[in-house]
């Protein structure tokens, strides 16, 4: 099942596989309070997470991540599916995200495509990944 979560959810799940490591309050972005935070659930609880950023007709889907040992099982692919289709529904033009070098492939598949602009951010390498829709009017 996947729905609407709150985003403290959001932030327990992040924490845990992303930065566990870390401080909680780093896995917390600007904005969070006010994007829209989808989980996917299965059986006993929620299996993963991502966060939507929308402004002025683009999305920025972001901090996606599914728990360590629930990965491969395809529970992160329905849920990015799903969050892709629920976007288009909304008529938003652009959707985007900053996608680990090595994760690009995962992300092809979902008809996302590369751009040239790369980053390095706490020792790893992002490449800004991006789909487009034509605008529903006319």
């Amino acid at each position: 099942m996947i729905k609407q979560i709150e985003h403290p959810q959001a932030w327990d799940l992040r924490h845990t596989v992303m930065w566990p490591d870390r401080p909680y309050d780093y896995i917390k972005v600007e904005g969070d309070e006010s994007a829209l935070h989808y989980g996917l659930f299965h059986e006993d609880g929620l299996k993963s997470v991502i966060s939507l950023f929308i402004e002025d007709g683009e999305c920025q889907f972001r901090k996606f991540a599914t728990l360590e040992e629930e990965q491969g099982k395809g529970y992160g692919s329905r849920l990015l599916d799903y969050v892709l289709e629920e976007l288009k529904a909304m008529g938003i033009r652009r959707i985007w995200c900053n996608a680990r070098i090595e994760k690009a492939g995962f992300y092809t598949r979902f008809g996302l495509r590369e751009t040239d602009r790369r980053f390095t951010k706490g020792g790893k390498t992002y490449v800004i990944m991006e789909m487009t829709h034509a605008s529903k009017e006319g």
